[in-house]
This record gives C-alpha cells, sequence and structure tokens, in this order.
C-alpha cells in the first residue's frame, strides 16, 4: 500500500489522524496531515482507506500493491 498526501489540498482537519492514528499524525505548525510510516502493515490497511474515504478534500490518495501474476 502506497499513501500520498497531496498538501495543497491538505487543510487540516484531522479527520485521518483521529481514523488511522497510528499511521496519520498533524505538523504543529499548520495542523497539515503527515505520515508517521511510509508503508502501514496490512493490520492498518483498513484504517488507512477509512481516513482517505473520510478527507473532506480527498487530499490522500492510496494505491494498493499488485500482486504478481502467477
Amino acid at each position: 500500500m502506497d499513501i500520498t498526501i497531496d498538501h495543497d489540498r491538505c487543510i487540516g482537519a484531522g479527520q485521518c489522524a483521529l481514523v488511522a492514528p497510528a499511521v496519520f499524525d498533524q505538523r504543529d505548525e499548520d495542523g497539515l496531515a503527515v505520515l508517521l510510516v511510509d508503508r502501514p502493515g496490512s493490520d492498518q490497511h483498513a484504517a488507512v482507506r477509512e481516513a482517505a474515504e473520510s478527507c473532506p478534500l480527498s487530499a490522500i490518495s492510496v494505491r494498493e500493491d499488485r500482486k504478481p501474476a502467477a
């Protein structure tokens, strides 16, 4: 899972940090979202997806890992 935060869109609403506090936080100086981990474990994937969906300006993008073809 790859996560990207578009800081030009982020308004610091904090939904991501509330939904997935092990993955997201907010900068002290401006409240914008930051990643705490670059590639969260699979136990955090559902929370990351929910955080992205709850972002009011869709500033969080999530790209799922593709499994190699057999």
